[in-house]
């Protein structure tokens, strides 16, 4: 169901929000990385790699320490690091997936994890939802429940205003400074990936996914580049399967406004050990490739992006 605004601030002004925003108090939930100056109209965003848990949230959950972090996209953020020498500002998550979800509509909710029900505005029936990973998940990777009961509503609404809203309201800011500065933007949405993930009747385990939204989000020389780039350097890239980008890639790639969006996705069992989540011996190598990656990308002619045809979007 499509979100009204009017009904959303009605429900809002009627129901008091909790301490989420205390969760934060001492740790930001995300921040800006950035040298003195950007350099290039690129911006990349990891907001899936966070790993401060708070104390409260922790309280609330069945799982252990380990086992809520099966979702986390560890070490994203310094995977793609070297972007922010190279002139590329970076909004990177401190706050858990598992927590919030950042990567999905605002108000994407199982109305099965709370204790009242959810306003009409919710989207209740996506794919997304259907799988326990909505706004505030059900679920972290290999299915396991986050909470052993229900939640009180009015947690969702406090993660939702205290984080969600601020995170995408400084994405929008960076993009749209990008934008009037250069004349186009194009974010690098960064995550990582399972090593299970295979693709296709072959069986092929891919390093690299790359998702445009198929064709939607970004112009083709983006998506062709980045691919070659990855293919160029010896690894095995697939591209939009499985995952073609979520949310932030669709919202926010809009190719016939200069508005470019991909997300990329690495796999885990390139640089740690999923059991332990400690990194291993390639993961220096791996960051070393992605800034190289990230120069040649960013090297890319202008006229790629803003020379586009009316057809775009």
């Amino acid at each position: 169901m499509a979100l009204s605004y009017d009904d959303a601030s009605v429900f809002l002004g009627s129901c008091k929000l909790k301490t989420a925003a205390e969760d934060f108090s001492v740790v930001q939930p995300f921040e800006i990385r950035s040298g003195v100056e950007q350099r290039v109209p690129f911006l990349f965003n990891s907001p899936h790699s966070g790993r401060y848990y708070p104390e409260r949230f922790l309280a609330m959950a069945r799982l252990d320490r380990n086992a809520i972090r099966r979702s986390e996209d560890c070490y994203v953020d310094e995977l793609f690091g070297g972007a922010v020498a190279l002139g590329a500002p970076m909004l990177a998550a401190n706050f858990p997936r598992a927590y919030l979800d950042v990567n999905r509509e605002p108000w994407e909710l199982d109305p099965r994890m709370f204790a009242e029900p959810v306003p009409s505005f919710c989207n209740i029936r996506s794919a997304r939802v259907a799988g326990g990973l909505g706004t505030v998940p059900k679920l972290v990777g290999e299915g396991l429940d986050i909470y052993s009961g229900r939640l009180p509503l009015a947690e969702a609404v406090a993660r939702i205003e205290a984080v969600y809203k601020p995170y995408h309201e400084t994405l929008k800011r960076l993009l749209t400074r990008t934008h009037a500065r250069f004349g186009f933007a194009v974010l690098i949405d960064c995550h990582s990936m399972p090593a299970s993930i295979r693709v296709g009747d072959s069986g092929l385990r891919p390093d690299f996914i790359i998702g445009d939204r198929f064709g939607i989000s970004a112009t083709a020389a983006l998506t062709e580049t980045a691919i070659g780039l990855l293919t160029a350097m010896g690894y095995t890239v697939a591209h939009n399967k499985p995952y073609a980008g979520g949310f932030i890639t669709e919202h926010y790639g809009r190719p016939a406004r200069h508005l470019h969006a991909l997300q990329i996705e690495v796999n885990r069992g390139l640089y740690m050990n999923e059991r332990t989540f400690e990194k291993v011996a390639g993961f220096d190598a791996l960051a070393d490739d992605l800034t190289r990656f990230s120069a040649d990308l960013m090297a890319m002619p202008d006229h790629h992006f803003i020379d586009l045809p009316l057809a775009a979007e």
